[in-house]
């Protein structure tokens, strides 16, 4: 059976929720559960205090209803068993997931999938700053794993992303594959300013409108038919505007040549 977690109130002060994750919940009664602390600002409050704890209907997933936009770092670390938020969620959701998977039926706030290195992460609704980007002072961002945002991304999505793929519906801000090492971002909407700043590899596509290009760019006559179409492929499950991509043309820019410069921007025409 489900694991259900009702919001009771909206919580005054933001809850942090990391120790949320199915493995943990998985032999608790509900009882117990509501008896788990959960941090509140400097202190711990019992988890009863703001959920109510049932299990009901069939499967296995651990499923959070209402309004969790003051409620961060679900899905912390989660490396199996698969969560559902019925609504938005805060800060940090699915960072530094290793496996399962992180279904957001809302928006997500900063930093959602930060230095995840596996398993499946969805949005349903818009991410706000640094989603598929490096911890504070930390070097490396999303490292693996398939991230997908059905609405629109802050600024810095994919900052220092290494590796895995991510796939945005709507529009980016500034700063998208800002200083990317590797993996994939592709974008169905429009781009802000200062696309693949510092970029040193990877790639960056645009089944949309394309971006301003910097000048530390430069265009590709070499055809990639062969390497075009396994990436078309790839990306077209997602659907429109993925779906067709095969069908189209890439323009291709190779840069960011003011850093290591074997990074790639994939027009589509």
């Amino acid at each position: 059976m489900s694991l259900h977690l009702s919001l009771r109130q909206r919580p005054g002060l933001r809850l942090d929720l990391r120790g949320l994750v199915p493995a943990t919940l998985a032999a608790l009664s509900p009882a117990e559960i509501e008896r788990m602390d959960i941090a509140q600002g400097n202190r711990f409050v019992p988890l009863a205090e703001f959920f109510a704890v049932t299990r009901r209907g069939d499967g296995d997933a651990l499923v959070l209803e209402g309004d969790l936009s003051r409620c961060d770092r679900l899905g912390w670390q989660l490396a199996a068993g698969n969560i559902v938020v019925e609504g938005p969620v805060g800060d940090y959701a699915g960072a530094c997931m290793s496996g399962g998977e992180l279904h957001v039926k809302g928006s997500a706030g900063l930093l959602a999938g930060c230095e995840m290195s596996g398993g499946a992460l969805r949005v349903e609704g818009d991410v706000g700053d640094f989603a598929a980007s490096a911890l504070p002072g930390s070097m490396d961002g999303m490292r693996g794993g398939s991230f997908v945002v059905r609405g629109h991304a802050g600024q810095r999505f994919g900052d220092r992303m290494r590796r895995g793929t991510a796939v945005v519906f709507g529009d980016a801000g500034d700063f998208l594959g800002s200083r990317m090492v590797a993996g994939t971002i592709a974008l169905g909407g429009r781009p802000g300013a200062h696309v693949a700043y510092g970029m040193r590899r990877g790639s960056l596509v645009f089944a949309g409108p394309p971006p301003e290009v910097a000048s530390t760019f430069v265009a590709s006559a070499a055809p990639i038919p062969v390497f075009w179409q396994l990436l078309a492929r790839d990306l077209a499950r997602h659907g429109e505007p993925f779906g067709a991509l095969r069908a189209r043309r890439a323009q291709r820019f190779l840069g960011d040549l003011s850093a290591l410069g074997k990074g790639e921007l994939l027009l589509v025409t």
